[in-house]
């Protein structure tokens, strides 16, 4: 049979019912997959999806987020292709949806998330694990609200030299409100390089250090205190604040530990 669905971005597609071959274009969107028990049907992923890890290693490779190849997603003729506005890039969406169903996700909160995930299991039939995935997620999130925390600021920086941070309309700034903090760069526009003058200036009360895409260590603290001497310096899972699949049930856990961290 045909099933019909709206993409997060207002494209309808038509497909298959039910989808023998998945391919993923986006890691946390990968993991969810699996999570639904789709290991039968994935037939292909990025380099980057890499959890579940024993999953994913036996899986097909199609190259980067950002430049996968079109020829060998071609030949692995999948009945449906899982996408993302910002993580993939719109040249190859727009090419492999010459030939396949491609359903693009757009995410800036959980809501849109949960949103996500409960079409993502629809459409691959696994509606019911959706639904548990998302209830696990609410739940640990519900509990993490009614945790003290007192409202501070920080400013979460994704890439050095040159220097980026996240800013409004994105899900990490999203995230961090949810974590309780105030983004100090929440006036700029998603992912801005800034100068470090304007660091020094902002004087956030935390630094946020990704481990991804940029790998921050702790060999960066010093670099950083130079330009905000007054802000505690964190290293802090990067996946636990940008992941909007399945991860997101182990993100809460993670919020009430680093809110402990930041208090010590």
């Amino acid at each position: 049979m045909l099933l019909s669905s709206i993409d997060q971005l207002g494209n309808k597609i038509q497909f298959s019912f039910p989808p023998k071959r998945i391919i993923s274009l986006v890691p946390s969107q990968t993991e969810l997959l699996f999570d639904l028990g789709l290991d039968e049907e994935i037939v292909g992923v990025t380099r980057f999806c890499i959890h579940p890890k024993d999953q994913v290693k036996t899986k097909e490779k199609i190259g980067g987020t950002k430049r996968f190849d079109i020829e060998k997603t071609k030949s692995l003729q999948p009945d449906l292709i899982i996408a993302n506005k910002e993580e993939n890039y719109e040249e190859g969406i727009t090419e492999l949806q010459k030939y396949f169903p491609v359903w693009l996700s757009d995410i800036y909160n959980l809501d849109d998330a949960y949103a996500m995930m409960r079409e993502v299991s629809r459409i691959t039939n696994r509606e019911l694990e959706g639904q548990k995935i998302i209830q696990e997620i609410k739940t640990n999130f519900s509990q993490l609200y009614t945790s003290n925390f007192g409202l501070q600021t920080c400013a979460y920086f994704i890439w050095r030299k040159p220097y980026m941070v996240v800013a409004k309309n994105t899900f990490i700034d999203s995230m961090l409100y949810v974590f309780g903090m105030k983004n100090v760069f929440e006036d700029l526009e998603r992912y801005p390089e800034i100068n470090p003058g304007l660091l020094t200036e902002r004087k956030p009360d935390f630094i946020f250090l990704s481990s991804e895409p940029y790998s921050f260590s702790e060999k960066h603290f010093d670099e950083f205190k130079e330009f905000s001497p007054s802000s505690k310096i964190i290293l802090v899972d990067g996946e636990m604040f940008s992941w909007y699949g399945s991860r997101l049930k182990y993100s809460a856990k993670y919020f009430k530990e680093l809110r402990i961290q930041l208090c010590g």
